[in-house]
Protein backbone atom coordinates (compact mmCIF):
# COMPACT_ATOMS: atom_id res chain seq x y z
CA UNK A 1 0.00 0.00 0.00
CA UNK A 2 1.06 3.48 -0.71
CA UNK A 3 2.29 4.96 2.47
CA UNK A 4 -0.44 7.67 3.47
CA UNK A 5 -3.07 5.51 1.47
CA UNK A 6 -4.10 4.19 5.20
CA UNK A 7 -4.58 7.75 6.48
CA UNK A 8 -6.89 8.54 3.33
CA UNK A 9 -9.07 6.14 4.30
CA UNK A 10 -9.67 6.87 7.69
CA UNK A 11 -12.86 9.02 7.10
CA UNK A 12 -14.51 5.92 4.75
CA UNK A 13 -13.25 3.42 7.94
CA UNK A 14 -14.89 5.43 10.74
CA UNK A 15 -18.30 5.77 8.36
CA UNK A 16 -18.45 1.78 9.52
CA UNK A 17 -20.20 0.67 12.27
CA UNK A 18 -16.65 0.08 14.54
CA UNK A 19 -16.63 -3.63 14.40
CA UNK A 20 -17.07 -4.03 10.72
CA UNK A 21 -14.34 -1.61 10.43
CA UNK A 22 -12.02 -3.02 13.05
CA UNK A 23 -12.68 -6.53 11.06
CA UNK A 24 -11.98 -4.54 7.59
CA UNK A 25 -8.89 -3.34 9.01
CA UNK A 26 -7.74 -6.93 10.08
CA UNK A 27 -8.63 -8.32 6.51
CA UNK A 28 -6.66 -5.55 4.81
CA UNK A 29 -3.64 -6.08 6.87
CA UNK A 30 -3.79 -10.32 6.05
CA UNK A 31 -4.19 -9.38 2.56
CA UNK A 32 -0.88 -7.14 2.59
CA UNK A 33 -2.72 -3.92 2.29
CA UNK A 34 -0.70 -1.52 4.40
CA UNK A 35 2.24 0.54 4.59
CA UNK A 36 5.73 -1.24 5.85
CA UNK A 37 8.31 0.69 7.51
CA UNK A 38 10.82 1.32 5.01
CA UNK A 39 13.97 2.43 7.03
CA UNK A 40 15.20 0.91 10.57
CA UNK A 41 14.69 2.50 13.50
CA UNK A 42 16.60 4.92 15.06
CA UNK A 43 18.74 2.82 17.47
CA UNK A 44 18.52 5.35 20.07
CA UNK A 45 14.74 4.22 20.52
CA UNK A 46 15.87 0.25 21.49
CA UNK A 47 15.21 -1.00 24.43
CA UNK A 48 15.77 -4.49 25.59
CA UNK A 49 13.37 -5.40 28.72
CA UNK A 50 13.13 -9.24 29.52
CA UNK A 51 16.08 -10.19 27.68
CA UNK A 52 13.88 -9.10 24.65
CA UNK A 53 15.09 -6.84 22.09
CA UNK A 54 12.65 -3.89 21.39
CA UNK A 55 13.82 -1.78 18.35
CA UNK A 56 11.34 0.84 19.38
CA UNK A 57 9.44 1.06 22.64
CA UNK A 58 5.68 1.42 20.65
CA UNK A 59 3.29 -1.63 20.87
CA UNK A 60 -0.04 -2.11 19.72
CA UNK A 61 -2.27 -2.95 22.79
CA UNK A 62 -4.55 -6.15 23.27
CA UNK A 63 -7.46 -5.69 21.65
CA UNK A 64 -6.58 -4.73 18.13
CA UNK A 65 -5.36 -8.54 17.56
CA UNK A 66 -7.33 -10.70 19.62
CA UNK A 67 -6.73 -13.84 17.69
CA UNK A 68 -3.40 -13.67 16.42
CA UNK A 69 -4.33 -13.12 12.62
CA UNK A 70 -1.90 -10.19 12.09
CA UNK A 71 0.82 -9.82 14.39
CA UNK A 72 3.83 -10.08 11.68
CA UNK A 73 1.98 -7.61 9.98
CA UNK A 74 1.86 -5.05 12.68
CA UNK A 75 5.45 -5.35 13.14
CA UNK A 76 6.50 -4.63 9.51
CA UNK A 77 4.15 -1.75 10.18
CA UNK A 78 6.57 -0.06 11.95
CA UNK A 79 5.50 -1.16 15.73
CA UNK A 80 8.07 -2.44 17.85
CA UNK A 81 5.98 -5.03 19.55
CA UNK A 82 2.39 -6.54 19.38
CA UNK A 83 0.21 -7.82 22.42
CA UNK A 84 -2.30 -9.82 21.01
CA UNK A 85 -5.83 -11.00 22.62
CA UNK A 86 -7.68 -11.39 24.87
CA UNK A 87 -7.24 -15.22 24.89
CA UNK A 88 -9.77 -16.86 27.04
CA UNK A 89 -9.73 -21.08 27.34
CA UNK A 90 -12.95 -21.74 25.26
CA UNK A 91 -14.24 -19.69 22.64
CA UNK A 92 -16.82 -16.97 23.49
CA UNK A 93 -19.04 -14.39 21.80
CA UNK A 94 -18.49 -11.51 24.25
CA UNK A 95 -21.52 -9.17 24.98
CA UNK A 96 -24.24 -8.13 22.42
CA UNK A 97 -23.83 -5.78 19.71
CA UNK A 98 -23.68 -2.66 19.53
CA UNK A 99 -20.90 -2.59 21.89
CA UNK A 100 -18.50 -0.45 20.79
CA UNK A 101 -18.84 3.41 20.64
CA UNK A 102 -16.97 6.03 19.20
CA UNK A 103 -16.84 9.28 21.22
CA UNK A 104 -15.55 11.86 17.77
CA UNK A 105 -15.34 14.81 19.63
CA UNK A 106 -13.61 13.42 22.80
CA UNK A 107 -11.10 11.07 20.55
CA UNK A 108 -12.21 8.62 22.64
CA UNK A 109 -14.08 4.96 22.71
CA UNK A 110 -16.77 3.16 24.77
CA UNK A 111 -16.78 -0.29 24.25
CA UNK A 112 -18.03 -3.42 26.49
CA UNK A 113 -16.92 -6.09 23.99
CA UNK A 114 -16.59 -8.66 27.09
CA UNK A 115 -13.69 -10.97 26.11
CA UNK A 116 -14.80 -11.52 22.53
CA UNK A 117 -12.06 -14.65 21.90
CA UNK A 118 -12.07 -17.84 19.55
CA UNK A 119 -10.17 -19.78 22.38
CA UNK A 120 -6.94 -21.06 23.15
CA UNK A 121 -7.05 -23.72 21.02
CA UNK A 122 -7.68 -21.63 17.62
CA UNK A 123 -5.01 -18.60 18.97
CA UNK A 124 -2.35 -21.28 19.71
CA UNK A 125 -2.88 -22.51 16.35
CA UNK A 126 -2.00 -19.51 14.87
CA UNK A 127 0.86 -18.60 17.03
CA UNK A 128 2.63 -22.24 16.32
CA UNK A 129 2.38 -21.34 12.99
CA UNK A 130 3.80 -17.99 12.90
CA UNK A 131 7.09 -19.01 14.81
CA UNK A 132 9.39 -16.91 15.59
CA UNK A 133 12.21 -17.04 12.95
CA UNK A 134 12.59 -13.60 10.90
CA UNK A 135 9.93 -11.46 13.18
CA UNK A 136 10.66 -7.95 13.61
CA UNK A 137 9.62 -7.68 17.00
CA UNK A 138 8.16 -9.18 20.01
CA UNK A 139 4.92 -10.67 20.12
CA UNK A 140 3.05 -11.18 23.83
CA UNK A 141 -0.11 -12.93 24.42
CA UNK A 142 -2.63 -11.71 26.82
CA UNK A 143 -4.95 -13.97 28.86
CA UNK A 144 -8.17 -13.88 30.48
CA UNK A 145 -11.15 -15.90 32.01
CA UNK A 146 -14.09 -16.95 30.17
CA UNK A 147 -17.18 -15.28 31.96
CA UNK A 148 -19.12 -17.97 33.16
CA UNK A 149 -16.16 -20.01 34.32
CA UNK A 150 -16.36 -21.82 37.56
CA UNK A 151 -12.89 -21.60 38.03
CA UNK A 152 -10.84 -18.00 36.90
CA UNK A 153 -7.37 -18.92 38.83
CA UNK A 154 -7.75 -22.24 36.84
CA UNK A 155 -8.03 -20.15 33.38
CA UNK A 156 -5.73 -18.00 34.04
CA UNK A 157 -2.85 -21.09 34.99
CA UNK A 158 -3.96 -22.66 31.58
CA UNK A 159 -3.39 -19.72 29.52
CA UNK A 160 0.09 -19.31 30.78
CA UNK A 161 0.73 -23.25 30.68
CA UNK A 162 -0.56 -23.30 26.37
CA UNK A 163 1.00 -20.08 25.74
CA UNK A 164 4.35 -19.62 27.52
CA UNK A 165 6.17 -21.94 25.01
CA UNK A 166 5.24 -19.52 21.84
CA UNK A 167 4.75 -15.81 23.34
CA UNK A 168 7.45 -13.73 24.40
CA UNK A 169 5.56 -12.06 27.56
CA UNK A 170 2.40 -12.97 28.86
CA UNK A 171 -0.19 -10.46 30.32
CA UNK A 172 -1.78 -11.53 33.00
CA UNK A 173 -5.30 -9.06 32.38
CA UNK A 174 -7.54 -8.71 35.74
CA UNK A 175 -8.66 -5.19 34.94
CA UNK A 176 -11.00 -5.21 32.07
CA UNK A 177 -14.27 -3.35 33.26
CA UNK A 178 -16.73 -5.66 30.81
CA UNK A 179 -16.41 -9.29 32.66
CA UNK A 180 -18.43 -9.25 35.62
CA UNK A 181 -16.14 -9.69 39.23
CA UNK A 182 -13.05 -9.88 37.00
CA UNK A 183 -11.39 -6.80 38.96
CA UNK A 184 -12.28 -8.18 41.90
CA UNK A 185 -8.76 -9.75 41.67
CA UNK A 186 -7.39 -6.06 42.46
CA UNK A 187 -8.34 -7.50 46.31
CA UNK A 188 -4.70 -8.35 48.55
CA UNK A 189 -5.87 -11.90 48.71
CA UNK A 190 -7.53 -12.57 45.55
CA UNK A 191 -4.37 -11.35 43.95
CA UNK A 192 -1.94 -12.97 46.13
CA UNK A 193 -3.90 -16.20 45.61
CA UNK A 194 -3.86 -16.13 41.95
CA UNK A 195 -0.31 -14.89 40.98
CA UNK A 196 0.93 -17.51 43.71
CA UNK A 197 -1.14 -20.23 41.20
CA UNK A 198 0.34 -18.24 38.19
CA UNK A 199 4.28 -17.67 39.31
CA UNK A 200 4.18 -21.62 40.67
CA UNK A 201 3.13 -22.49 37.23
CA UNK A 202 5.41 -20.58 35.09
CA UNK A 203 8.44 -21.73 37.25
CA UNK A 204 7.68 -25.28 37.26
CA UNK A 205 7.63 -24.98 33.47
CA UNK A 206 11.15 -23.18 33.63
CA UNK A 207 12.57 -25.70 35.42
CA UNK A 208 11.02 -28.57 32.85
CA UNK A 209 13.30 -27.07 30.32
CA UNK A 210 10.85 -24.17 29.41
CA UNK A 211 12.17 -20.94 28.31
CA UNK A 212 11.03 -18.47 31.27
CA UNK A 213 8.84 -16.51 29.85
CA UNK A 214 8.03 -13.22 31.51
CA UNK A 215 4.47 -12.13 33.05
CA UNK A 216 3.18 -8.65 33.18
CA UNK A 217 0.04 -7.84 34.96
CA UNK A 218 -2.47 -5.28 33.60
CA UNK A 219 -3.77 -2.95 36.05
CA UNK A 220 -6.97 -0.79 36.31
CA UNK A 221 -6.89 2.86 36.04
CA UNK A 222 -10.10 3.15 38.59
CA UNK A 223 -7.99 1.89 41.60
CA UNK A 224 -7.38 4.45 44.29
CA UNK A 225 -4.60 6.37 45.25
CA UNK A 226 -3.98 4.26 48.36
CA UNK A 227 -4.47 1.08 47.07
CA UNK A 228 -1.33 1.82 44.94
CA UNK A 229 1.61 0.79 46.90
CA UNK A 230 -0.16 -2.21 48.75
CA UNK A 231 -1.15 -3.66 44.79
CA UNK A 232 2.52 -2.99 43.62
CA UNK A 233 4.13 -4.46 46.77
CA UNK A 234 2.19 -8.07 45.95
CA UNK A 235 3.09 -8.18 42.53
CA UNK A 236 6.82 -7.29 43.40
CA UNK A 237 6.40 -9.72 46.17
CA UNK A 238 5.44 -12.53 43.68
CA UNK A 239 8.70 -11.43 41.30
CA UNK A 240 6.18 -10.54 38.51
CA UNK A 241 8.40 -9.41 35.39
CA UNK A 242 6.58 -6.11 34.37
CA UNK A 243 3.00 -3.85 35.28
CA UNK A 244 1.24 -2.57 32.60
CA UNK A 245 -0.50 0.51 33.21
CA UNK A 246 -3.54 0.65 32.71
CA UNK A 247 -6.85 -0.82 31.17
CA UNK A 248 -10.06 1.50 30.08
CA UNK A 249 -11.75 3.24 32.73
CA UNK A 250 -15.27 3.50 33.92
CA UNK A 251 -14.77 7.11 34.80
CA UNK A 252 -16.38 9.67 32.46
CA UNK A 253 -14.48 12.80 32.80
CA UNK A 254 -16.55 15.76 31.04
CA UNK A 255 -17.26 14.17 27.80
CA UNK A 256 -18.84 16.60 25.20
CA UNK A 257 -19.36 14.47 22.43
CA UNK A 258 -22.27 11.61 22.30
CA UNK A 259 -22.20 8.32 23.12
CA UNK A 260 -20.48 9.71 26.60
CA UNK A 261 -23.38 8.03 28.61
CA UNK A 262 -22.60 4.43 27.56
CA UNK A 263 -21.85 1.49 29.44
CA UNK A 264 -18.32 -0.14 29.25
CA UNK A 265 -14.54 0.86 29.11
CA UNK A 266 -13.29 4.42 28.21
CA UNK A 267 -10.26 4.85 26.26
CA UNK A 268 -8.02 7.09 24.11
CA UNK A 269 -7.52 10.58 24.75
CA UNK A 270 -9.95 11.00 28.26
CA UNK A 271 -8.01 8.37 29.76
CA UNK A 272 -4.91 9.94 29.30
CA UNK A 273 -4.50 12.13 32.50
CA UNK A 274 -5.91 9.23 35.13
CA UNK A 275 -3.74 6.40 33.48
CA UNK A 276 -0.47 8.42 33.56
CA UNK A 277 -0.66 9.69 36.56
CA UNK A 278 -1.33 6.40 37.92
CA UNK A 279 2.03 5.06 35.75
CA UNK A 280 3.64 7.88 37.60
CA UNK A 281 2.43 6.89 40.83
CA UNK A 282 3.29 2.99 40.03
CA UNK A 283 6.87 4.01 39.13
CA UNK A 284 7.41 6.40 42.03
CA UNK A 285 6.33 3.26 44.13
CA UNK A 286 8.25 0.73 42.62
CA UNK A 287 11.54 3.39 41.43
CA UNK A 288 13.07 1.17 38.54
CA UNK A 289 12.68 -2.48 40.24
CA UNK A 290 10.46 -3.17 37.47
CA UNK A 291 9.27 -2.58 33.84
CA UNK A 292 6.32 -0.38 33.27
CA UNK A 293 4.09 -0.32 30.25
CA UNK A 294 2.06 2.96 29.47
CA UNK A 295 -1.01 2.50 27.52
CA UNK A 296 -4.13 4.59 27.60
CA UNK A 297 -4.30 8.00 25.88
CA UNK A 298 -1.99 7.90 23.26
CA UNK A 299 -2.21 10.24 20.47
CA UNK A 300 0.43 11.88 19.36
CA UNK A 301 4.32 12.22 19.87
CA UNK A 302 3.76 14.40 22.92
CA UNK A 303 1.30 12.13 24.71
CA UNK A 304 3.88 9.17 24.09
CA UNK A 305 6.59 10.81 25.64
CA UNK A 306 4.77 11.95 28.50
CA UNK A 307 4.01 7.90 29.23
CA UNK A 308 7.87 7.65 29.39
CA UNK A 309 8.52 10.63 31.38
CA UNK A 310 6.09 9.41 33.52
CA UNK A 311 8.00 6.15 33.76
CA UNK A 312 7.45 3.22 30.84
CA UNK A 313 9.94 1.76 29.46
CA UNK A 314 7.85 0.71 26.74
CA UNK A 315 3.89 2.50 25.49
CA UNK A 316 1.45 0.73 23.67
CA UNK A 317 -1.78 2.63 21.76
CA UNK A 318 -4.97 1.13 19.64
CA UNK A 319 -7.55 4.13 19.83
CA UNK A 320 -5.36 6.65 19.03
CA UNK A 321 -5.01 4.64 15.60
CA UNK A 322 -8.82 5.09 15.04
CA UNK A 323 -8.33 8.83 14.72
CA UNK A 324 -4.65 9.84 13.59
CA UNK A 325 -3.94 6.80 11.21
CA UNK A 326 -1.18 4.49 11.29
CA UNK A 327 1.02 7.76 10.28
CA UNK A 328 0.77 8.35 13.83
CA UNK A 329 3.57 5.71 14.89
CA UNK A 330 6.03 7.22 12.55
CA UNK A 331 5.19 10.62 14.19
CA UNK A 332 5.59 8.97 17.66
CA UNK A 333 9.21 7.86 17.22
CA UNK A 334 10.36 10.95 15.49
CA UNK A 335 8.81 12.76 18.80
CA UNK A 336 10.87 10.13 21.65
CA UNK A 337 14.33 11.35 19.36
CA UNK A 338 13.51 14.86 19.04
CA UNK A 339 12.64 14.38 23.17
CA UNK A 340 16.15 12.65 23.53
CA UNK A 341 18.01 15.20 21.66
CA UNK A 342 16.24 18.30 23.80
CA UNK A 343 17.59 16.19 27.10
CA UNK A 344 21.33 15.62 25.95
CA UNK A 345 20.47 11.60 27.09
CA UNK A 346 22.17 8.98 24.47
CA UNK A 347 18.82 6.57 24.59
CA UNK A 348 15.30 6.35 25.11
CA UNK A 349 16.28 5.34 28.14
CA UNK A 350 17.13 8.55 29.68
CA UNK A 351 13.77 10.16 29.71
CA UNK A 352 12.24 7.07 31.28
CA UNK A 353 10.81 7.99 34.63
CA UNK A 354 12.41 11.82 34.12
CA UNK A 355 9.02 13.26 35.14
CA UNK A 356 7.51 11.26 37.43
CA UNK A 357 7.53 13.19 40.56
CA UNK A 358 5.67 15.67 38.99
CA UNK A 359 2.85 13.37 37.46
CA UNK A 360 2.42 11.26 40.32
CA UNK A 361 1.06 15.11 41.94
CA UNK A 362 -1.19 15.78 39.49
CA UNK A 363 -4.92 16.32 40.31
CA UNK A 364 -7.25 14.51 38.59
CA UNK A 365 -10.08 17.66 38.64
Amino acid sequence: MIPGLADFALPFLRNLDPEKAHELTLRALEAGLYPRQSMADDPRLAQTVWGLGFSNPVGIAAGFDKGARVPEEILNSGFGFAEIGTVTPQPQPGNPRPRIFRLPADKGMINRLGFNSEGHAAVLARMKRLGRRGLKGVVGVNIGANKDSGDRDADYVAGLEIFAPVADYLTVNISSPNTPGLRDFHALDELDRLLGKLMTKRNGLTKAGGAACPVTVKLSPDIADEEVAPICDKLLAHKVDGIIVSNTTLDRPNLTGLNGSEAGGLSGAPLFQRSTRLLAKVYVHTRGAIPLIGVGGITSGATALGKIEAGASLIQLYTGLVYEGPGLVGRIKSALVAGIERAGTQSIDGLIGSKADEWSQKSLN
